[in-house]
């Protein structure tokens, strides 16, 4: 019944689930975009259809999305109103930037583009979709600025005990921002490019409208094999990044207890947590500076040389993270994009043929494959936020400062449960109208004379018309 334990939980339980549908929104948007521009330049009724159908899936997942972000700002003034009031004048102006900019760009975009079909131009109804993908990209920006200042903060100065905005360009141009923004979109692309090529892999099995979602699995997996990619390329900035700024994130994520130079990459670590040392390890020579500086030596320094750096410049107390929780969240997310970078590959060897005539455990794998990109998601955010204890904002407010001191344990439990009780609902609504439409597929006489072994309309990634 520690209020702390219980507050940082109920944030940890809403922010996780909010996060599943946050990468979608992501990069579905842009997704469907790409295919009712393909629409608008071809005329082709497919891609109007593919549009609608993917269009009506991503609806869903936003509605959702919407829904469980309003919680979170719930929570900075209720459990968390100290960090609110230490914080508030730095961290409020960009979320109020994304409310009043960026999210009501989208919405009402949306709104625009679900009426307007037959009431507005191809091209006006087009450039709707966008704006809402631009939108919902733009907002994850201003969130990822407010977030990025508890990671490395920038532009401010302590006056009378609270943190003030000195310099909203340094907020904006904050260096965190520019290696977890592409990252983060990235991962929304991907995120939507298996999850369409998953669903289509599901009717290709049942051989229901075998041109349609052949051509979406297309798209899609083009679309993936180039975000995977750069995800990866992000990713590895984002480490370096890290090295510099969170050194006790990067050395808990590997397990490294001392200071190496050269220092060598865990591929595997059981640790004695409470003796801080390694049972058993298996380790590459050199390989994490050469992730860290692009060369086969430099120091990384190592959990307990960086728990003495941080005691004397900050006092006594324990700067260590849950070692083990950051160790296999860091590899469960490595481990997923390296698997979705395979099969990204693998799509796009398919795609030169017929997917449909594959064999079924080929299109079961992608069905299934659905999952990698929110284990990756998930354990990234929990990677990125868990790294960082006890901070709430790094070097400047510890984690049990910022919880309220008149918000009880009870409140915070009842709270809760209440909020798991009503999340759990949702999520299986969710899931239902999600597996419904996607099991429905597409029913419409215009796709009949469709042929998409000739339909060489992808120009707008590459193919010539």
């Amino acid at each position: 019944m520690d209020p702390v334990i219980l507050a940082r939980l109920q944030f940890a339980i809403t922010t996780i689930y909010h996060f599943f549908f946050v990468p979608l929104t992501l990069g579905l948007s842009v997704l469907v975009a790409i295919m009712e521009t393909i629409y608008v330049r071809t005329g082709k009724e497919m891609y109007k259809e593919m549009t609608k159908f993917w269009g009506k899936l991503f609806l869903i997942n936003f509605a959702m999305g919407v829904v469980t972000g309003i919680v979170q700002e719930f929570q900075f003034g209720m459990n968390w109103s100290e960090y609110s009031r230490f914080v508030g004048d730095i961290f409020g102006a960009p979320l109020a930037i994304e409310a009043l900019l960026a999210f009501f760009l989208e919405s009402t975009f949306l709104g625009i583009w679900i009426f307007g079909w037959d009431r507005l131009s191809k091209g006006m109804h087009a450039t709707a979709i966008w704006l809402v993908a631009i939108g919902s990209n733009i907002s994850a920006l201003w969130i990822l600025i407010a977030n990025s200042f508890m990671q490395q903060p920038v532009g401010y100065a302590i006056q009378n005990g609270r943190a003030e905005m000195q310099d909203f360009l340094a907020l904006i141009f904050n260096p965190n921002v520019w290696v977890q923004f592409p990252h983060t979109v990235l991962a929304g692309s991907t995120t939507a490019a298996f999850f369409v090529m998953g669903i289509s892999a599901y009717h290709l099995l049942r051989k229901k409208n075998p041109d349609f979602f052949q051509r979406s699995f297309q798209v899609a997996a083009i679309i993936g094999m180039i975000s995977i990619v750069f995800v990866i390329l992000g990713g590895h900035g984002q480490a370096q990044h890290m090295v510099k700024i969170q050194p006790m994130k990067m050395a808990s994520a590997e397990a490294l207890w001392e200071t190496e130079d050269p220092a060598s990459l865990s591929l595997i670590t059981i640790g004695d947590l409470s003796q801080r040392r390694d049972v058993f390890s298996i380790r590459i020579p050199r390989l994490l500076s050469l992730l860290s500086y692009n060369k086969l030596s430099g120091a990384v320094q190592g959990i307990n040389n960086i728990q003495a750096e941080y005691q004397a410049q900050y006092g006594p107390g324990n700067y260590i993270p849950p070692v083990a929780v950051v160790y296999w969240s860091f590899r469960i997310m490595v481990g997923a994009g390296f698997l979705m970078l395979g099969l990204a590959f693998y799509a796009l060897f398919l795609v030169r043929g017929q997917v449909y005539q594959q064999r079924p455990l080929v299109l079961k794998i992608f069905l299934w494959a659905i999952a990698l990109p929110y284990l990756a998601n998930t354990f990234g955010w929990i990677l990125t936020e868990i790294g960082r204890y006890p901070w709430v904002v790094f070097g400047l407010m510890k984690i049990e400062a910022g919880v309220s001191s008149t918000v009880s344990a009870g409140m915070v439990l009842f709270s809760l449960l209440g909020f798991t009780l009503i999340y759990g609902a949702l999520m299986v609504v969710d899931v239902f109208l999600l597996v419904k439409y996607a099991q429905a597929g597409v029913s419409s006489p215009s796709l009949d004379n469709q042929d998409s072994s000739s339909d060489e309309s992808l120009s707008f990634i590459g193919a010539q018309d």
